[in-house]
């Protein structure tokens, strides 16, 4: 058993989607399971339909369901011949849902209605993509995720029951290994026991993919995407990248903890735990090479790596009444920080003071200072942005703080971080 992850850039269009599926059916004795996002931007369309509904813009609303609709309708119509139809049916069904949306309450809690809309896009994307398969090989066998992954009900961050997800996912497969070599199911979205949808935070279908690689203890999971393998920095914040031929799942956790967006943070340590390599590869040419991600330690400190966190804004506060930043202190900072869906990128106290760094979201600012300004002096430092090098020299260091201001710097053996900003 073979687990795959497309994302959504794989399957933008119908020629995307047949590639997908060219992809999959290379070596057809092999079984496998296969694990899509939302096709396109997909995603980024319904959370503009998740607004509109918040705010009543009821003709924002229909314009983006309508355009969402058509988008998905002309790929399964250029896609699909004899499953055409019944194809078309089940997107009418997911967008009579969604119109119907508009006639009801938008509910009090917001993240609950997001993953109600949200979810739908892998519904449909994994449909059409199962009718595509269906319409070349005929052992293929869509499975609804929201019946397999079992989550609490902490909607838009749902954290999976490990146990139950287990169960039924090896009871569902060893309902349908004997008449499918390939099943398809989506990325990203679970369920609570009542049967609530939830996802699993943005990204999350990479996390959802080890999941199902680690239930069925799968051979590897391969993560399909628009770039050649992982590569030592993002190319939109650095020139003359290099790809990481091979890293250590030790050295994968350590890059998403910092930030490195190739792969989802909770995605690593399912795999190391049974030992399952995770593959990073182009599905533009499947012939290169690409990344392994495994056990082995040996190549980690070959070629450092860069992750850039743009539009950082810094926070210091200080004690009104001067008194120290201790552990009570801090535990109270910290659930403040947490109360208003901040991350903590980047921290450093004193005696009395404590500093820390987050993106720059919308509001942010006003609602730190609002669970600050009682008890503690605040002051922001804004358009900043945060650097960490893993297996840095003095080279590497030289070539990213070339023309900035050095506002902070933390740095162990192994890792470098500088929070800086654009010299004027």
């Amino acid at each position: 058993m073979r687990i795959y992850k497309f994302g959504g850039a794989s399957l933008k269009n119908a020629q995307g989607i047949k590639n997908v599926g060219k992809n999959i059916l290379t070596d057809k004795d092999i079984k496998k399971g296969v694990i899509v996002s939302a096709i396109g931007n997909t995603t980024n369309q319904l959370e503009e339909i998740v607004e509109a509904l918040k705010t009543n813009n009821q003709v924002t609303f229909r314009y983006l369901v309508d355009l969402l609709y058509r988008s998905h309708i002309q790929i399964a119509s250029d896609l699909l011949t004899v499953r055409l139809n019944v194809t078309l049916d089940f997107l009418e069904q997911q967008f009579v849902y969604l119109n119907e949306k508009i006639h009801k309450p938008f509910s009090e809690n917001e993240d609950y209605e997001y993953d109600q809309i949200v979810s739908i896009g892998e519904i449909i994307s994994s449909k059409i993509l199962e009718a595509y398969l269906t319409e070349n090989v005929s052992n293929v066998t869509w499975i609804n995720a929201k019946e397999l992954i079992r989550t609490n009900a902490n909607y838009k961050q749902a954290e999976v029951d490990w146990t139950k997800t287990n169960e039924l996912i090896l009871n569902k497969y060893s309902d349908i290994e004997k008449n499918t070599n390939i099943f398809i199911t989506q990325g990203f979205i679970g369920s609570t026991r009542e049967g609530i949808t939830t996802t699993l935070g943005r990204e999350g279908s990479d996390y959802s993919a080890a999941i199902f690689a680690y239930t069925l203890n799968a051979e590897s999971l391969t993560i399909w995407k628009d770039v050649p393998g992982m590569l030592n920095a993002d190319p939109k914040w650095f020139d003359e990248t290099i790809q990481l031929p091979h890293i250590s799942f030790q050295e994968a956790i350590e890059l998403a903890y910092y930030g490195a967006n190739v792969i989802h943070p909770k995605t690593i340590k399912p795999l190391q735990n049974k030992n399952i390599p995770l593959y990073v590869k182009s599905f533009i040419d499947p012939t290169l090479q690409g990344s392994i991600i495994d056990a082995e330690i040996q190549d980690d400190t070959l070629i450092p790596s860069f992750i850039f966190k743009m539009n950082q804004l810094k926070i210091s506060i200080t004690p009104k009444d001067f008194s120290f930043i201790a552990e009570e202190k801090l535990s109270q900072i910290f659930n403040s920080i947490s109360s208003v869906n901040a991350h903590i990128n980047l921290m450093q106290n004193s005696a009395i003071s404590f500093d820390f760094v987050i993106d720059n979201k919308k509001g942010v600012r006003e609602l730190l200072t609002k669970e600050f300004e009682k008890e503690y002096t605040i002051s922001f430092k804004d358009e900043l942005e945060l650097v960490t090098i893993r297996h840095y020299d003095q080279e590497t260091i030289q070539r990213v703080i070339l023309d900035k201001e050095i506002i902070l710097t933390q740095q162990t053996k192994h890792t470098t971080r500088m929070l800086m900003r654009d010299l004027l």
